[in-house]
């Protein structure tokens, strides 16, 4: 079976190909251009998608050694994202399923994320604990099948990406600030600034809109303008606030784990690429014997690989979905339930 898989959330434009199981390309386009804005402007994104899919389709098939004809189930992200950029991806595989007559499968992003360990060589056994750690969302789930999953926490306020980006901007270092801090953070001292890590009554959830209060306060308190902050206290603040970031999400985690029976957990998502965050999960599985799955670098940010593989999964179960369905930009009360 040949499935064909196209994201367009946001800022990547990617298409993929799964091959009888196998990943035979994953290519993608990232929209540099909007570190200039300071952040993702959707007209210039969705623009940016119309530019590129096709080309990214063209160059895939040709990667993967098949035409269109040879595509068996084609996939693409109908959300959460901008409505915008998600249009133009499943517009166009909605075209590309009526003219070849194949069956289409719209994919939920966040879905394509949690099992995204899955196009590791080593992956998650069920069931698994999944952190999906990204700029729009922050959840932890327990994922007993392909088919059941179960929301354990979530974030109340900002996403862990969202705050890395809004502090990166605080600090004068632009976007996208996860990467920008992680740098910073490399040469600071995480145990400089006691930045405070929220407390709820609800033991699986998050809130970091707090903490990115707790740093705009510290630079103004102790420095007249961001230009005016020396470069290793840059670093400091970064490293602070990065330390802060994972101590929440890993300690979440790890009420988690003294509480449900798992075998894995799998850390997920864009803000997985974060080199103190992966380093922490990792301690953690090992501190409770739990086997752990962190996605390789191309597949924690946006990617289509992940959309292939959650429709290939969604269409050995006999879901099809129809040409009329339609996009939807935020996840709704009944995802993981």
């Amino acid at each position: 079976m040949n499935v064909l898989g196209i994201e367009s959330s946001c800022d990547e434009t990617s298409v993929a190909i799964i091959s009888n199981e196998k990943l035979t390309a994953n290519l993608i386009s990232s929209q540099d251009f909007h570190s200039k804005y300071g952040g993702v402007v959707p007209e210039l994104s969705s623009r940016a998608h119309l530019q590129i899919v096709i080309p990214l389709v063209k160059d895939a098939l040709k990667k993967s050694g098949l035409n269109l004809n040879d595509i068996d189930v084609i996939c693409s992200t109908a959300g959460p994202g901008l409505i915008g950029a998600l249009l133009v991806g499943l517009t166009f595989a909605k075209g590309l399923s009526y003219s070849l007559n194949k069956p289409f499968v719209a994919v939920n992003h966040i879905e394509g994320h949690i099992f995204s360990g899955f196009l590791m060589e080593d992956k998650p056994e069920f069931p698994f604990l999944a952190l999906v750690v990204s700029g729009g969302h922050t959840l932890l789930l327990l994922v007993e099948s392909f088919t059941v999953v179960k929301k354990l926490g979530t974030t109340v306020d900002d996403a862990a990406g969202e705050a890395f980006d809004k502090v990166a901007k605080m600090l004068g270092f632009g976007y996208p600030g996860g990467p920008k801090i992680q740098t910073a953070a490399l040469d600071g001292d995480a145990g400089k600034i006691n930045f405070p890590v929220a407390e709820l009554k609800d033991p699986y959830n998050f809130s970091f809109s707090g903490l990115k209060t707790a740093v705009l306060r510290y630079i103004q308190k102790n420095y007249p303008g961001v230009q005016n902050i020396p470069g290793n206290d840059l670093k400091d603040i970064a490293a602070s606030f990065q330390n802060a970031v994972v101590k929440a999400l890993i300690r979440n985690t790890e009420k988690a784990l003294n509480n449900y029976d798992v075998n894995s957990v799998s850390l997920v998502g864009g803000v997985a690429a974060n080199k103190a965050l992966r380093e922490s999960m990792i301690g953690l599985a090992g501190k409770y014997g739990k086997k752990i799955v962190i996605p390789g670098l191309e597949f924690c940010g946006d990617n289509a690989a992940m959309i292939a593989f959650r429709g290939a999964r969604l269409y050995e179960t006999g879901y099809r979905s129809g040409l009329d369905y339609s996009p939807f930009p935020g996840l709704s009360s009944e995802h993981f339930s």
